[in-house]
């Protein structure tokens, strides 16, 4: 499946009143570049090519144009199965990634099995000074290290990061909010202390406030913290 037969199939996928409506969850692409392709036929697509041998000659065209031709790339790659092939392939798309739904889709299965072995390039990109790689960086530690690995210092770790990026403050709100949930004796002292910047500790306790997985009482204490 060569590239050009992708991107027709892309366009015979094309739903235009969803284009329209996903086009201002996007702020910032370029309209020409986004055909308009609802996400669980993309999903479907990414297996589509996988099957059929493509995969890795998809993921070596970069750049991509449309905006769809970057979500299938996050989809393919999150399915590779080798860990270093997949920190390749991830290393050579993060520049590329100019907005959250591309990022956020982006969760190679594979880094859930060597969890560890992540962590070095996790701090490669969360000191790389690039938005993109900063969020993908945080979301990386909000889903491997808040559970079963989880130490006080990758805490810490968001907490330093400094930006005026909408993008990165939301993904650090959002992983503060997600260890309020899961680790919240560590979590909570960060909010506390006020470590975070006066917007993302009040979006971090917004989002905690709107979670099912905090308890009431955790979320009355926190109203009291706002600032």
């Amino acid at each position: 499946m060569t590239n050009e037969q992708i991107v027709k199939h892309l366009f015979s996928l094309q739903d235009k009143k969803f284009r329209e409506f996903h086009l201002k969850l996007i702020p910032g692409i370029e309209t020409d570049k986004v055909i308009g392709v609802r996400t669980p036929a993309l999903r479907k697509f990414a297996k589509e090519i996988i099957k059929a041998g493509s995969g890795e000659e998809f993921l070596s065209s970069l750049p991509h144009y449309y905006y769809e031709e970057n979500q299938l790339h996050s989809f393919i790659l999150s399915e590779e199965k080798n860990f270093d092939n997949c920190i390749k392939y991830v290393d050579k798309f993060l520049p590329y990634i100019n907005n959250w739904a591309t990022c956020d889709q982006l969760l190679p299965k594979v880094f859930k099995k060597q969890p560890q072995k992540l962590l070095p390039h996790i701090n490669l990109w969360i000191e790389s000074g690039e938005t993109y790689k900063i969020r993908f960086a945080i979301g990386m530690l909000m889903q491997h290290f808040l559970d079963e690995f989880f130490e006080e210092r990758f805490v810490q770790k968001v907490a330093s990061v400094h930006s005026e990026e909408y993008y990165v403050k939301m993904m650090q709100a959002w992983y503060f909010a997600t260890a309020l949930a899961k680790q919240y004796d560590c979590a909570v002292k960060f909010i506390e202390d006020k470590k975070l910047d006066s917007w993302t500790h009040n979006k971090t306790i917004q989002k905690a406030i709107e979670s099912f997985r905090v308890p009431d009482e955790r979320k009355e204490y926190l109203r009291t913290l706002k600032v």
